[in-house]
């Protein structure tokens, strides 16, 4: 007999569907597929068909399965999945996987450096996985098939989530299988099913036939050969459930009830049983065949959980090596049991149902002395325990009925996971133990369990935990403790951008903390409160100041009392506070951070140090050297969210540069994969970037369709507002030459940045504004002495249109040669920003003209030439316009064809009236289009007439529409 069906019955349909699946990750188009069913009902048949199939076409398969014994081990699963794949055919070796590796270290030990190491987030290292899967597809696909997700850990089940939602254009088939249990593996792949980013397959139970048909394919018996009083009792008692099908004929035929004849199969009578009563009875009189000694060894194994480590067993049972390995290769052949291929040292029950069967066979007094014994022998390991052990051990105290001893181990556990930063899983075995815990221990671990969910991302449920735990006497050791999980829920509030929550919990410490904190808590408390300030809605320029004396303090005593962690974040944040200062102070206080994080091998902190630095000399200078170095020490650290960071300033410097196809370039590079990693900052900086882009370019449609991006991704809400007003929609404004939108929005930066902290010095106020107003008249020199003193002054694009402003003032003053000598200073300053260096000449050259000063002609003509072969139209015909009125001859440009789409060339339009034609996407009116082609009304009437004759419109509501048409096809090209 066999013992198990040699075929799947009764899944035409699934299999048809993950065949379907197979050959679509073959064409890169990838999906996730979750099996859903109670145990035993065909889940791991279908995935095991599924790899089967994969393998005959030689696509690569990862296959792993979390364990069912109640241990939490962090991305268990994917380990085995991927070691199931390295074992045989290597690690690859793609130099496009480079990046990253060290987060995938995680999962792949051979990938493990010697050294610092950056604390890969969850998303950052299921992006990791997205990389790798797509490379091993990349011929043929890849399957991924991951069992008993009801079993797994949280951080795997979040990995699950963001590979699922993520695989619609990868070569990858996610396949996995869990039982409808309430938790977050079925909450997850009923979201993704709705999202409509994964299948899920509800699998039911066989039918009478189909049973039947299991039953032959069993016994390898032909169509009606097995009796009807055998099929009467299966199908009675399985309930349609495959597995027990199997269990109940092997118990029928091992117990001779079912029996070959040479007449064939013959089934005598017997007692019938019930579900699942009848099958522990089957099991029990199975086990009553075997040698005591495998008896023993199967329900100690089973006590173990359903898969279980033989050197444990050994330890637990006591048996020498010779007669271990007899007994379980006893156990092998009976089928019960089989060798693990995860692991040379792992045995497994065939089905889980086989564990949870084998000790409900057992009187519940011999189940606890099992347990107990098993308990015991673990307990003599000491600190070698493993940390699987010390889950275990609390697991089997609980089974012995000692529920404050598997309660306190639980909380053990799960703090040293904490350490370990794995936050989701810590979750869940604090959460096991709070339960467990007696009354009096129980807020040490509900304070323990805050800190966990807090980490985790479940803030609601850590700031309800925290505000809910019982008062203990201030200035006691345990007032200490509960002050360290108040902190650290504070810092993962203000992380989260909660900042009513993490003041109170910051007051909460205090109250506990008493009027004068030891040094290392207080300075704890003054790096949180100190990123409260930089908040939306902090305490203003005073209290800005306040928070940097604190900072300053903190870090002096966090350095004193070994504390390097608090140290770097004191000196990041003094380094973005000290910028009020100077940045001279800023690049002190981030050197410092530098030689901290270096002095104490803290590899995230370094690289976040060289990032800011970066930053800063961008910044100053317009270099991005630095920067880029940056980056490539976030790559190398593996840190993806970081380098995202770097990303979002390498592009908006790009931009600043006229570098467009690097700004592109870098763009597309990682604003999808900041926002897939939840990576927000980094998300929105990169957005407005692209915004600015198009601002830059004098590509308004394109320009608004990423401000609204941005503003759906919270940008307005962020302190990325004055470089929204300022970089990108004032400028904007500029080149569509409407000066009065530029100073609308140039004021409204200014008049955010009075009522919060500013990090950023680039929204205007300390360079255009100011030359805006001179030119207008409504600044005067007082004004700008005050700009140049400002610390914004020192950056090399407000240096720019500071320097312009001083040669408008000079002029306008009279001093003709020191008002010359400004602009040439200014556009030496400016060398790195050709963009603005043009747009300075051009809004310069007027004010020249009017007070006779400088070369106005020759900064005209050089102007319009740019924006010219740039394709902004608006501001090359201001300046030929000036040129005109300044009596000077300005370039005919017709010779513009080659720039207007071929149907509308082949209908007779001119280059000037394409030039009105472009403008009527938006619907302007004739004075608007006038004014920004600097020609009259009159002639926009003309131009409009003849482009409704030339093509052929009935009236301007349908020239507009068609204007619009054009642009939306150009930008798709």
């Amino acid at each position: 007999m066999r013992a198990t069906s040699s075929v799947i019955v009764g899944r035409d349909s699934e299999s048809a569907l993950l065949a379907k699946g197979l050959a679509a990750a073959g064409r890169s188009s990838g999906g996730a597929v979750f099996l859903v069913g109670e145990a035993g009902i065909g889940k791991s048949r279908l995935a095991g068909q599924c790899a089967f199939d994969a393998y005959a076409r030689e696509v690569p398969v990862l296959r792993g399965r979390a364990t069912s014994t109640g241990l939490v081990v962090p991305y268990r699963p994917l380990m085995e999945a991927l070691s199931s794949r390295f074992r045989a055919a290597g690690t690859p070796e793609e130099p496009e996987l480079e990046p990253f590796r060290p987060a995938l270290s995680a999962l792949v030990p051979e990938w493990r450096r010697h050294g610092p190491e950056f604390p890969a987030s969850v998303v950052e290292l299921a992006e990791a996985l997205l990389r790798l899967l797509s490379v091993l597809g990349r011929e043929r696909g890849c399957v991924m098939v991951l069992e008993d997700l009801h079993d797994s850990d949280t951080e795997t089940i979040a990995v699950v989530e963001y590979v699922a939602d993520n695989l619609a254009d990868l070569p990858v088939l996610l396949l996995g299988t869990l039982r409808p249990e309430p938790g977050p593996a079925l909450d997850v792949t009923r979201a993704a099913a709705g999202r409509q980013t994964a299948t899920v397959l509800e699998l039911g139970p066989l039918d009478d036939t189909q049973v039947h048909r299991m039953a032959e394919a069993c016994l390898n018996a032909a169509p009606g050969e097995v009796p009807a009083e055998a099929h009467r009792r299966i199908a009675r008692r399985a309930g349609g459930n495959p597995y027990l099908v199997e269990v109940l004929l092997a118990d029928l035929v091992d117990s001779g009830t079912l029996h070959r004849t040479d007449g064939g199969w013959r089934c005598e009578d017997g007692p019938d049983g019930g579900v699942p009563t009848g099958v522990v009875r089957s099991w029990a009189a199975r086990l009553d065949r075997l040698d005591p000694p495998v008896r023993e060894l199967l329900l100690t194994s089973a006590t173990l959980g359903s898969t279980f480590q033989v050197p444990l067993l050994q330890t637990v049972l006591g048996y020498e090596e010779r007669a271990l390995f007899a007994h379980l290769r006893a156990a092998t052949e009976a089928g019960i049991i089989a060798p693990d291929g995860a692991a040379p040292d792992r045995y497994a029950f065939r089905h889980a149902l086989t564990a949870e069967a084998l000790t409900a066979a057992l009187l519940p007094a011999e189940r606890a002395a099992t347990a107990r014994r098993a308990a015991d022998a673990l307990e003599e390991l000491g600190p070698a325990m493993s940390e699987d052990a010390r889950q275990l051990l609390a697991t089997l105290r609980l089974a012995a009925g000692d529920a404050a001893a598997a309660g306190a181990h639980l909380a053990e556990a799960g703090r040293r996971m904490l350490g370990q930063g794995a936050a989701g899983s810590a979750a869940v075995l604090l959460e096991r133990a709070h339960g467990l815990t007696p009354d009096a221990r129980r807020p040490e671990v509900a304070a323990s369990l805050a800190v966990a969910l807090a980490e985790a991302g479940r803030l609601a449920e850590a700031f309800t935990l925290a505000a809910g735990l019982p008062p203990v006497p201030p200035g006691t050791p345990a007032a200490a403790e509960r002050a360290d999980a108040h902190i650290r829920v504070a810092w993962a509030a203000v992380m989260g951008e909660h900042p009513e929550e993490a003041g109170r919990r910051v007051r909460a410490a205090r109250a506990l903390l008493g009027p004068a904190p030891p040094p290392a808590q207080q300075a704890a408390l003054a790096v949180v409160e100190g990123h409260l300030v930089l908040l939306p809605g902090g305490a203003g320029e005073e209290g800005t100041a306040d928070a940097a004396e604190a900072a300053r303090r903190a870090a002096a005593v966090a350095e004193e009392h070994g504390l390097p962690v608090v140290a770097c974040q004191a000196w990041q944040l003094l380094g973005l506070l000290s910028r009020d200062q100077g940045f001279d102070e800023a690049d002190a206080c981030l050197e410092r951070m530098l030689a901290v994080s270096e002095r104490h091998q803290l590899a995230a902190w370094r690289t976040e140090a060289l990032v800011r630095l970066g930053a800063n000399a961008f910044l100053r200078t317009g270099d991005a050297t630095r920067l880029a170095a940056a980056r490539t020490a976030a790559g190398e650290l593996g840190a993806l969210a970081l380098t995202q960071t770097v990303d979002g300033l390498i592009a908006m410097n790009a931009v600043l540069c006229g570098d467009w196809e690097k700004a592109r370039a870098t763009v597309d590079r990682s604003v999808d994969a900041a926002a897939r990693v939840r990576n927000l900052s980094a998300h929105r900086y990169l957005l407005l970037a692209d915004a600015t882009l198009a601002a830059h370019q004098g590509r308004r449609r394109e320009r608004d369709a990423a401000l609204l991006r941005f503003r759906r991704a919270g940008g307005e809400d962020s302190l990325l507002v004055p470089l929204q007003r300022g970089l990108c929609l004032a400028v904007g404004a500029l080149l569509d030459e409407d000066r009065p939108g530029a100073l609308d929005h140039l004021e409204a930066a200014v008049a955010w940045e009075r009522e919060r902290p500013s990090l950023y010095f680039l929204g205007g106020r300390w360079g255009l504004l100011p030359l805006l107003r001179a030119l207008d008249g409504t600044g005067d020199t007082a004004d700008h002495r005050a700009a140049l003193a400002s610390h914004g002054a020192q950056l090399a694009w407000n240096k720019l249109f500071l320097g312009m402003a001083d040669a408008v003032h000079r002029g306008r003053g009279g001093d003709a040669a020191g008002a010359a000598e400004a602009v040439r200073s200014a556009l030496r300053t400016g060398e790195a920003f050709p963009l603005a260096r043009h747009l300075a000449l051009r809004l310069v050259a007027e004010a020249a003209v009017t007070d006779g000063w400088g070369e106005p002609v020759t900064w005209l003509r050089t102007a319009e030439e740019f924006f010219h072969a740039a394709a902004v139209q608006p501001v090359a015909s201001a300046c030929r316009a000036a040129l005109r009125r300044a009596g000077a001859s300005a370039p005919q440009r017709r010779d513009g064809r080659d720039r207007i789409p071929a149907p509308l060339r082949t209908s007779g339009v001119t280059p000037r009236e394409y030039e009105v034609f472009v403008l009527l996407a938006d619907r302007p009116g004739n004075q608007q289009i006038a004014r920004h082609l600097s020609i009259s009304p009159r002639t926009v009437e003309k131009h409009m007439a003849s482009l409704l004759a030339k093509t052929g419109r009935q009236d301007r509501t349908a020239l507009c529409e068609f204007a619009a048409e054009c642009a939306s096809a150009a930008v798709r090209r």
